[in-house]
């Protein structure tokens, strides 16, 4: 693994955190369209992801391609909110899934997404250390190198830690590393701290002895299921087969948990007991599916910070971009409509 980059000398550089929260990746053309078209038969260019268990399970089972057909869904790994991010700007995907702070970061500086349906309530990040670090508490960071993923929740809940002990980014050496390169750079020593992410957090909580000496539910934004605006005015059918599905893997996780945990275990690659620790206690699916209020209000509570650290272009334009995030209608129609689909492995 490459040593720990350089850190950025400002984090209000806003050209520069536009690319990080929004931007271009390989084959997008420098006017931020894409030249490349789906396959002939995709339906859907949907994202999975290692925080996002739903996708995981719908993946897994092909629910999707028994309702749209074979070969109608292209699947994308997102590897943090960041990607996800990027993909859905570039028009690489048309679905992906993101903390609420990036996506409302996206829709601030330009994405036009839209978030249909929330899919859980994680404590998916914390303040991490290696096992024999004299560090116990936030503010003995200060001097400190931090590794985060940029435009990512765990990002956004270092920069809230730090706000909370009295501290701010010019505090800190904050090393951008994507998550398991972060998880990576702690264990070897090449960084105090890490702003860490599930799975990666567990696994190093569990293998390595890392300690989490800050947790902060609140601290942590809901998980969105976010969409192109332009997929959601064509393809409205499919988003909605895409929403209900969702609301079936959440129905067949609860009634299945054990197969829910292998089921992350194998995506991950990563042992059933770190899966259980993720999925089990750290990740609330007993949530209202329906993007609104509980997550307007988290995002409200956040742009302050966020103006102040310099990543929106104007308080106004975050406001409104909060005010047209949120698309409900198809978590509400598919809301109590769907079932578990059965035992382990229907």
């Amino acid at each position: 693994m490459p040593r720990a980059m350089p850190v950025l000398a400002r984090f209000g550089v806003f050209a520069v955190l536009v690319g990080v929260l929004a931007g271009c990746v390989s084959g997008e053309n420098s006017d931020g369209s894409v030249g490349a078209p789906a396959p002939s038969g995709v339906q859907v260019r949907l994202d999975y992801a290692y925080y996002n268990p739903e996708s995981l399970v719908i993946k897994e089972q092909g629910w999707l391609e028994q309702e749209l057909g074979p070969g109608s869904v292209e699947w994308v790994l997102s590897q943090g909110s960041n990607k996800a991010n990027e993909n859905l700007r570039a028009d690489a995907i048309d679905i992906g899934s993101t903390a609420g702070t990036p996506a409302l970061l996206a829709r601030s500086n330009g994405s036009p997404i839209r978030a249909i349906d929330v899919f859980s309530r994680p404590e998916w990040s914390a303040i991490v250390v290696a096992k024999d670090s004299p560090i116990t508490e936030p503010a003995q960071l200060r001097g400190q190198k931090i590794a985060a993923t940029q435009g990512t929740d765990p990002y956004f809940f270092l920069m809230q830690t730090l706000a909370a002990a009295g501290l701010s980014a010019s505090d800190v050496e904050i090393v951008n590393l994507q998550h398991s390169d972060g998880k990576l750079a702690l264990e070897r020593g090449d960084v105090a701290a890490w702003a860490g992410l599930d799975p990666f957090m567990a696994q190093t909580e569990l293998e390595a002895g890392s300690r989490l000496i800050y947790r902060n539910l609140d601290f942590n934004s809901y998980g969105l299921l976010n969409a192109n605006e332009k997929f959601l005015q064509e393809k409205p059918q499919v988003a909605q087969s895409v929403v209900t599905a969702y609301e079936r893997a959440r129905a067949w996780i609860t009634e299945n948990p054990d197969a829910a945990v292998q089921t992350l275990a194998t995506a991950a690659n990563i042992k059933p007991e770190i899966a259980r620790q993720q999925l089990l206690t750290r990740t609330d699916l007993a949530i209202d599916p329906v993007p609104g209020e509980p997550q307007h209000a988290v995002l409200s509570r956040l742009l302050p910070l966020l103006v102040a650290e310099g990543l929106v272009r104007s308080e106004q334009e975050a406001t409104t971009a909060l005010a047209s995030l949120f698309e409900p209608r198809f978590a509400e129609q598919a809301k109590g409509t769907s079932s578990a689909g059965g035992a382990a492995g229907s």
